[in-house]
């Protein structure tokens, strides 16, 4: 296990480099310029002096090389930077957005694995009948439709027509209860865990086919055992495994998924700071948003790999 843990720490340090060097390079070459930003309609032109301190302060002078290097080494002293748009440091916006987007994260993981796990087992078990094809066609629906617009028909139909559920933010001004913070979190949660339970669904069924026509199942058959012991108590531990995986996988987009659900539902967390960042091209915070996504990407996969190593013991991680 020591060398597992060894061998992923170092890959992973190399994907991060890997991906802090393109997405710099994609950032520092796409067009505009940061510091047009200062530069408002009525003010007195900037000097050349004066720009000349801008960049510096902002880290854009020099070749692209060593802007990389200087972003590089504050970036691994904690500094991620100071906003162009509102000159305050990154990494304190960032980390007062982590607890609303870490919360409806969380809240969409459950529903996707609470909703996929019945599901798939019941479509891989009545495979190619009405259960199946019922179950499938919503999978269908679920991987299809854009986030946008299904948040959109969720605004009209409980906020708009039947004024159920608050349509935006994430808490009612003047009013501080965790119920409160529960009607506001469950549109946007529905919305961003309808993809994943669709794909979840989707991997569970398969999985659920294979494992049908294995020996042990035959086996508990034989010796009486119902069709819903068989699934829940033989079928479903193999049938997570792949499963695992794809929750780490998938960690990562969990917050650029967030982009879209949380300007439509006006949520404060990462993705709705994202979203105004590349409006008002503030490449810092980009970066850091970017640096984010990434290590919890890495970090899920990794999560992914010990538990997997946890849950099925034959797997022998260290040999890897």
């Amino acid at each position: 296990m020591k060398s597992f843990v060894f061998k992923r720490t170092v890959q992973m340090i190399f994907v991060l480099f890997l991906v802090s060097v393109f997405s710099f390079g994609i950032i520092h070459f796409s067009p505009g310029d940061p510091l047009a930003m200062y530069k408002q309609p009525g003010m007195h032109k900037m000097t050349v002096e004066q720009e000349e301190a801008l960049k510096e302060e902002l880290g854009l002078n020099g070749t692209v090389t060593d802007q990389y290097i200087g972003w590089a080494k504050k970036t691994l002293n904690g500094d991620l930077g100071t906003s162009i748009s509102n000159r305050l440091p990154v990494k304190d916006q960032i980390f007062e957005r982590i607890p609303a987007t870490a919360g409806l994260m969380a809240a969409s993981l459950v529903i996707s694995i609470v909703c996929a796990v019945p599901l798939g087992l019941i479509a891989g078990m009545y495979n190619n009948k009405w259960q199946d094809n019922l179950i499938s066609t919503f999978t269908y629906f679920g991987i299809s439709i854009p986030a946008f617009w299904f948040g959109i028909v969720l605004i009209i139909l409980f906020s708009l027509k039947l004024n159920i559920l608050p349509s935006g933010g994430m808490r009612t001004i003047g009013v501080d209860s965790t119920w409160d913070l529960i009607k506001h979190g469950i549109l946007p949660a529905l919305v961003l865990s309808v993809n994943n339970t669709a794909v979840f669904v989707r991997y569970i069924r398969a999985n659920t086919i294979t494992q049908m026509k294995e020996e042990y199942v035959m086996t508990a058959k034989s010796k009486g055992a119902s069709g819903t012991g068989i699934l829940f108590y033989h079928v479903l531990k193999n049938c997570m495994l792949p499963v695992i995986t794809l929750v780490g996988s998938r960690f990562g987009m969990f917050i650029t998924g967030s982009f879209v659900v949380e300007s439509v539902f006006s949520w404060p967390g990462i993705g709705q700071l994202g979203m105004s960042a590349v409006n008002n091209r503030d490449y810092p915070m980009i970066m850091g948003i970017t640096m984010l996504s990434c290590i919890a990407l890495l970090l899920g996969n990794f999560l992914a790999d010990i538990l997997y190593g946890f849950a099925d013991p034959r797997i022998k991680q260290g040999k890897e």
